[in-house]
């Protein structure tokens, strides 16, 4: 059993009926109307509510920060890349995210925020040198990790080579990367893949991919933090998506003129 706690991510967690609630614990000492909607939210979908002091909140969670609410919830069960990889609807394109190492949860938890935000299909975690998908994680992301198709591989570059089969393009970003993304067309299927706090993409992911994007920069500072950069690209690839593909231009067909005319 794991720990969720703070209002957005126990109420996104019912909402979402991915993983199955224990009970959820709320703090006697606070009594708003935020806190009745939970708990009514939380008799419509049968979850057991109980009241607890709010001291005894703190030490469940192991922090202050749980907004007098808590829930104990089944261990998430995560998806495999052949999951992430089910076809779409004709006409709709794919569009991932996957993370080379991002090993602080608030990035993480930012991150999963904003793929939630910007339509992300699936986000693809390696097991180890990344960070895991803690209550810290939820709380950062406002609920949004409990919405979003997550699978954990053993091998990010083995993983990516799978993407690569199914005619998904390996889309890095990079800041010696070419071209700018702006440049780049995202209506296709396609996966964007960020590096390591500070450190980047690791050299084997980094050849792995089809193309490195870079994000100009006008100030003195070469990067931006990968939760911020992240966005910047995620959302450029929504607002491409949404834009309505024209229509190739036919060449008007000259009228012929038969003999004698």
């Amino acid at each position: 059993m794991e720990v969720l706690y703070g209002l957005h991510p126990v109420e996104e967690a019912i909402r979402s009926g991915s993983r199955q609630l224990d009970h959820v614990s709320v703090a006697r000492e606070r009594r708003d109307e935020r806190l009745e909607r939970l708990i009514e939210l939380c008799r419509t979908a049968g979850v057991r509510v109980s009241l607890e002091s709010r001291d005894q909140l703190t030490r469940l969670a192991r922090t202050d920060a749980h907004q007098g609410v808590l829930a104990v919830v089944r261990e998430r069960k995560f998806l495999g890349i052949e999951d992430l990889l089910a076809p779409k609807a004709e006409g709709e394109h794919r569009f991932f995210l996957a993370l080379d190492g991002v090993e602080d949860p608030h990035n993480l938890g930012a991150l999963l925020r904003t793929a939630d935000g910007a339509g992300v299909d699936g986000v693809v975690l390696p097991e180890r040198r990344s960070a895991p998908v803690t209550a810290t994680v939820a709380k950062t992301s406002a609920g949004a990790s409990e919405h979003v198709r997550i699978a954990r591989v053993t091998n990010l570059v083995r993983a990516l080579e799978q993407m690569k089969q199914k005619h998904v393009w390996v889309l890095g970003l990079d800041e010696r990367g070419t071209p700018d993304y702006t440049d780049y067309d995202f209506r296709s299927d396609c996966v964007l893949v960020l590096g390591r706090e500070g450190a980047g993409l690791h050299d084997l992911v980094k050849k792995t991919c089809d193309h490195l994007l870079r994000i100009p920069m006008a100030g003195q500072v070469s990067s931006l933090n990968v939760s911020v950069a992240g966005a910047i690209v995620m959302y450029e690839a929504m607002r491409q998506r949404r834009q309505p593909v024209a229509p190739v231009a036919r060449k008007p067909v000259k009228e012929r003129k038969g003999l004698g005319s």
